[in-house]
């Protein structure tokens, strides 16, 4: 009978929570159903519920609520100011419910258990990636429907995958600022790039049948780069370009606002512009630029905010790295499984590569390396300033 000790359980217990979707269990199947649906649970209440009752309750009591929001979802609090911002937590929480339920009824009438649609839902709106199954949604790609299932899922990694502010606005049938999103047009057009290119790079080198190849190259694009994590395929199989692509997809992640982890799309296109403007500025030092996202013009103030958090970010994944190869030296651990699990476990991915690749588990790490990822998984959904900001005595009498 499998048992987990406390750094296992710790683990456990910080991946479903910030919703990454790393795991110990090497029998996932053999655990009570009870346990697999609180796994699951956790992850639902992880990505978004929490986050949502915390901003109401604390705009309630007015302790801060506006600028929790902006650290912890990302969210442009310029389109909500603080006397909204419960109203806001309110609707974004009825749609999380609403697309927890369209989700979950779809893969019922799919076949699949009640069980199994319900747990699958709660770890696909909050795209943490958690399966009650061992082959994760390997499981259902022989079934007849199954390009369906994966299909289906697909769509809501992607929903969730976007700003639910985005949502939000649809609701109030504000047409004008849909078509200012930046954000969710270029995560479908990335994940639509990358899906090609894996296909294409395939299909070259020989192998499965065509349409196999590509359902198998879009689902998992969908899963890596909206952070669920799912798995229909050894991906670690595919020529080397694939995986790294996948990983980069994690480190990117989706949209600032949305369930997802790792950089966020946002952070990204003002980073480029960024450098684009400086680079132009090198050689025309009068030329003015304003930088926007989705319509909203950036200070340089926020600009500096975002290409530092760059910097923290990549500074903090070098050392991750060292200090993870450092507490596995007795291991033997590879470069690529060490890189594999700081970004997993930092852009709350799930798996990585090498031994800790779709198909394997974490429960081969020594303790006090589980009891670090652990720390990095809340830093990365945290999105590092709010857990940092705890090392800074200064700031400390202020807050």
């Amino acid at each position: 009978e499998e048992r987990l000790g406390v750094a296992a359980s710790i683990f456990e217990a910080t991946s479903g929570i910030t919703a990454t979707g790393s795991t110990n269990l090497l029998n996932i199947e053999a655990w009570p159903k009870a346990l697999l649906l609180w796994r699951a649970t956790t992850q639902w209440l992880g990505g978004l519920g929490i986050l949502v009752i915390f901003v109401a309750l604390m705009s309630y009591l007015g302790m801060g609520a506006k600028s929790l929001f902006r650290n912890e979802s990302s969210f442009q609090t310029g389109e909500v100011s603080v006397s909204r911002i419960k109203d806001t937590a309110s609707v974004i929480l009825r749609i999380y419910l609403v697309i927890t339920f369209v989700c979950c009824m779809g893969l019922w009438a799919m076949g699949m258990t009640f069980f199994d649609a319900f747990a699958h839902t709660l770890t696909t709106v909050s795209t943490g990636g958690f399966s009650p199954k061992q082959d994760s949604i390997a499981y259902y790609s022989s079934w007849g429907n199954g390009w369906l299932i994966e299909l289906w899922l697909s769509l809501f990694m992607i929903i969730c995958s976007i700003s639910f502010l985005v949502w939000v606005v649809l609701m109030k049938k504000r047409w004008k600022r849909l078509k200012l999103e930046e954000e969710g047009k270029y995560f479908v057009i990335g994940c639509l790039v990358v899906t090609i290119l894996i296909f294409v790079e395939s299909v070259m080198v020989g192998g499965d049948d065509l349409l196999l190849t590509l359902r198998r190259a879009w689902f998992n694009t969908v899963s890596m780069a909206s952070t669920t994590g799912y798995a229909t395929y050894d991906y670690t199989q595919w020529p080397a370009f694939a995986p790294i692509l996948l990983m980069l997809g994690m480190m990117l992640g989706g949209c600032s606002g949305s369930t997802t982890g790792g950089f966020k799309m946002s952070r990204l296109v003002v980073t480029l512009r960024v450098m684009k403007h400086e680079v132009v500025r090198a050689f025309r030092p009068n030329k003015v630029d304003r930088i926007q996202v989705n319509g909203n013009r950036l200070s340089t103030e926020s600009q500096v905010q975002i290409v530092t958090f760059l910097v923290l970010f990549a500074l903090l994944f070098v050392f991750s790295v060292l200090v993870v190869t450092v507490l596995e030296t007795y291991n033997g651990i590879d470069i690529d499984s060490a890189f594999g699990m700081v970004i997993a476990t930092l852009c709350n991915g799930g798996p990585g590569v090498g031994s800790v690749g779709p198909m394997n588990s974490f429960a081969h790490l020594e303790p006090w390396t589980k009891i670090f990822l652990s720390f990095v998984m809340i830093l990365g959904r945290l999105e590092l300033y709010t857990v940092l900001v705890l090392f800074v005595p200064s700031l400390w009498k202020r807050y």
